[in-house]
């Protein structure tokens, strides 16, 4: 049983930045692909980050260079470091194993606000 809670959401100006953390109970998560997705108002839930369990990162064009996505096999959690936020950024973002869809079990997520 998968069990996900993201947390270090907020309000921030532009510009600003945000480490989000997100502790899985997930038996062998070191052997999974994790990801952080985000889904804006009236907007389809997007991945923005995703990390191979050895640690291999890569990121949507919209975050690269501003986000860093990293994992601790250890603890058992995720994290996105969010640099130079931009009010586009503004979601509610979601950890997940990569490939996670509708159908799958999702936590509760934290709101990132951005503000102009």
């Amino acid at each position: 049983q998968v069990q996900l809670v993201e947390s270090g959401g907020g309000l921030v100006q532009a510009g600003g930045s945000l480490t989000l953390s997100c502790a899985a109970s997930v038996r062998t998560f070191s052997s999974y692909a994790m990801g952080w997705y985000r889904q804006a108002p009236g907007k389809q839930r997007e991945l923005v980050a995703h990390i191979t369990g050895g640690g291999t990162a890569n990121y949507a064009d919209s975050v690269k260079g501003r986000f860093t996505i990293s994992r601790d096999n250890i603890e058992k959690t995720l994290y996105l470091q969010m640099n130079s936020l931009k009010p586009e950024d503004t979601a509610v973002y979601y950890c997940n194993l990569l490939g996670a869809t509708v159908r799958d079990y999702w936590g509760q997520g934290t709101q990132v606000t951005v503000s102009s």
